[in-house]
């Protein structure tokens, strides 16, 4: 039987088969974990073919230290499943309130005019970042992924992002201060 490493390394080279070896091997154990996670059918598939489709992405990435792939392609479902469950929680932030009747049907327009200042310079600010520092901020502040969960989707660690996004931040807010102050 072929080893784990040796399907990594055909799949690295380009080995598509090689790939859908280590998937069939190893399919139905991270299937389990997003389950056990997820706890809906439905989002579990989804989960376990974004975990695959990451761990083609990162497949170079890998430095495969024990005899099974497994544990990593386990990890890669976890963080998949936590964004699953983060987009979950927000979503019925959004949409488990009720209706308040107490509140106004009109808008504030200088708040709104305001806001949407803000929101450009915010925009231009972040067009200027580079790449990956763009990136960051997309998945850590738009999305909302964790440190790690973004530090694993790029193939950076837990520190760097978290000081990367710092130093981002930093800038947004000398450029929002910069920007009330004119």
């Amino acid at each position: 039987m072929t080893t784990d490493a040796e399907l990594v390394s055909r799949a690295v080279s380009g080995d598509e088969g090689a790939f859908r070896t280590l998937y069939r091997r190893h399919v139905d154990a991270v299937y389990r974990v997003a389950m056990i996670l997820l706890e809906d059918r439905a989002d579990a598939e989804d989960a376990t073919q974004d975990a695959f489709v990451t761990a083609w992405r990162k497949l170079g990435e890998l430095d495969l230290r024990g005899e099974s792939a497994l544990p990593w392609l386990a990890t890669i479902c976890r963080y998949t499943c936590a964004n699953r469950l983060r987009t979950r929680g927000r979503e019925r932030a959004h949409t488990a309130g009720e209706v308040d009747e107490r509140t106004p049907a009109t808008i504030d327009v200088e708040q709104h005019v305001v806001g949407a200042e803000l929101a450009s310079r915010i925009a231009r600010e972040v067009a200027e970042l580079n790449e990956l520092d763009q990136r960051i901020f997309v998945l850590c502040v738009t999305e909302g992924f964790a440190y790690q969960s973004a530090a694993a989707e790029l193939g950076l660690s837990h520190g760097a992002v978290r000081n990367r996004l710092s130093r981002i931040r930093g800038r947004l807010r000398e450029s929002v201060q910069e920007g009330s102050a004119t």
